[in-house]
């Protein structure tokens, strides 16, 4: 009789059928924590309508950023002292619990708790799968397989304004309202994720006596959260606000009182400051929260340029952002392979940085009103391509800068700072968007009104009866702000004439953000160049395989 999983006796390694299930359990986990980071995009204006709360509407992406956020680094420094297969368990069933809540709502406040719950289950499905595989493959073959994570976490993060502008779209479906799907497709996928890890992925007991870092777990909590609310608020309450300024200090004395606690805690701290003392380690950490900020200011930035200026659906936004997933593969699978072989990663992070500069430089030059769709396709393949040149190949530098007992802790950092990177990208760079929008449309209108031909579309008694023309004509009335552009769902209704100063004022800002983002991919360029010259060597190499309980 051939043994069980469960069966097998202390000391046999896993063979490669059973690393290939557990991957499949793994990514399964990961797609549904990085799917979730974006799903929500495109579906919650028809949630907020739905639940009467469009003003509360942001807070239900802000729980999530938030928990998912704070909680990874907690995630990765528990499974260093319990173990990684009951902390990964763990997290997926309280995402699973999240999900049935989030799509069983009846409020906005409601579906922001659910989401915050979400979220503290989705914080240890992005730090704990790479680290897992980290501790069951060698570094020969870790670099290719974390390759795929790395696919698999591009692809789901730019496919989930596509699914969820789908479900949103539909009115029912099974009994049950179309958005609440965007949360219920989680179940089924989440419980085979479960499934196969609880069935195959058996690890060492471990239980290491350490203390936990409670107070530096307190502190981190206090420096996010703050800064994180203001990122995302900053733009609604206004950045020199009073609830403003009482984040900055939050955030600023959570700072303070992180690094303090965790030079107090020393080894046990929740992020020890002596792994930054590593040149590899600290420098991968700084690339990795500039890289994420590029790298969700670009997917936020091309969707929005496709609708806002081309006049395409979320959907339609959506499927054109396959080709960005096209370059991360390409990127990630390329990187994974000749690192496995080579053992050499320094040129990839160079390689990468230098590739996204080169592609925001051209997306702020060519993202006009009037350019082919075809020109954001082409662009994004590269944008892609640059990310999984970088992402990968710094998360294997981070994990084998640190020693073995610290793996988790390795891992979890390089996700923690690129999301603290993409929060802080997304909600900048959203921010800086309309600021100069609403600056810049004002200009173009006032502009357009000194032109015969453009005035004499505009006092045409045909054109300001049409229906479709009625907001275009109150946004005229009202002049242009960031009230004002809140809902542009009207724009590309209305008269293509009238409405060319907006979508050339919006065109421009687009562009001024990408020059933005090129100048912070251009500083991550030249601190690449800062990474050490050496092969990745793999540090659980003399010790025994991983045995199997």
């Amino acid at each position: 009789m051939s043994k069980t999983p469960t069966a097998r006796a202390a000391g046999e390694a896993l063979t490669q059928r059973q690393i290939v299930t557990v991957m499949v359990g793994l990514m399964l986990g990961m797609f549904l924590a990085s799917l979730d980071q974006t799903i929500v995009s495109t579906s919650i204006y028809t949630i907020a309508n739905d639940l009467d709360g469009l003003s509360l509407q942001a807070w239900a992406t802000t729980a999530y950023l938030i928990t998912s956020t704070v909680s990874t680094p907690l995630y990765g420094k528990l499974s260093d002292i319990f173990g990684r297969r009951p902390l990964y368990l763990t997290a997926i069933a309280i995402f699973l619990v999240g999900s049935l809540y989030a799509g069983s709502v009846n409020s906005m406040t409601e579906l922001a708790f659910a989401r915050g719950v979400q979220g503290l289950g989705a914080g240890g499905l992005l730090a704990l799968a790479l680290t897992i595989i980290g501790d069951i493959v060698s570094l020969k073959d870790r670099a290719k397989y974390q390759g795929y994570f790395m696919s698999v976490f591009g692809i789901s993060s730019v496919l989930g304004p596509v699914v969820g502008g789908a479900f949103a779209g539909s009115a029912n479906i099974l009994g049950f309202d179309g958005w609440r799907w965007v949360f219920f497709i989680n179940l089924p996928i989440g419980l085979a994720a479960l499934a196969v890890v609880f069935l195959f992925l058996h690890l060492p007991a471990k239980h290491v006596k350490q203390k936990i870092d409670y107070w530096g777990a307190a502190a981190i909590t206090l420096a996010i959260v703050p800064l994180l609310l203001v990122a995302e608020q900053g733009r609604n309450w206004g950045w020199t606000s009073l609830n403003s300024f009482l984040c900055y200090g939050l955030g600023v004395a959570g700072i303070v009182w992180f690094l303090l606690a965790e030079k107090h805690a020393g080894d046990y701290a929740l992020i020890p400051l002596r792994l930054f003392r590593n040149v590899t380690f600290g420098l991968s950490s700084l690339l990795n929260f500039i890289i994420g900020i590029g790298m969700f200011g670009a997917i936020a930035m091309l969707p929005l340029y496709l609708q806002l200026v081309k006049g395409l659906t979320p959907t339609e936004a959506g499927l054109m952002m396959i080709t960005f997933t096209v370059g991360i593969l390409t990127g990630s699978i390329t990187a994974g392979r000749t690192i496995s072989a080579s053992g050499t990663y320094r040129i990839f992070p160079i390689m990468g940085t230098g590739i996204l500069t080169a592609a925001a430089l051209v997306m702020g030059l060519s993202l006009h009103v009037d350019t082919g769709l075809w020109v954001p396709g082409v662009i994004a393949v590269f944008f892609g391509m640059g990310l999984g040149f970088c992402m990968q190949p710094l998360t294997l530098a981070m994990q084998t800068s640190v020693p073995p007992r610290d793996m988790g802790v390795g891992t979890s950092s390089a996700a923690f700072f690129r999301s603290m990177g993409g929060a802080v990208g997304t909600a900048v760079f959203i921010s800086l968007l309309f600021s100069l929008a609403a600056s810049r449309i004002a200009d173009s209108m006032k502009s357009a009104m000194t032109d015969p031909a453009y005035l004499a579309v505009l006092q045409d008694p045909a054109v300001a009866a049409d229906p479709a023309n009625a907001k275009l004509y109150e946004f005229f009335q009202n002049g242009a702000s960031n009230e004002s552009l809140n809902d542009t769902s009207w724009l590309h209704t209305a008269n293509s004439v009238l409405t060319r100063p907006i979508t050339e004022g919006f065109a421009y800002s687009i562009d001024v953000v990408m020059f933005t983002a090129a100048a912070l991919t251009g500083i991550a360029f030249l601190i690449s160049f800062a990474l050490p010259n050496k092969k990745l060597t793999d540090q659980n190499a003399a010790k025994e395989p991983v045995a199997a309980h």
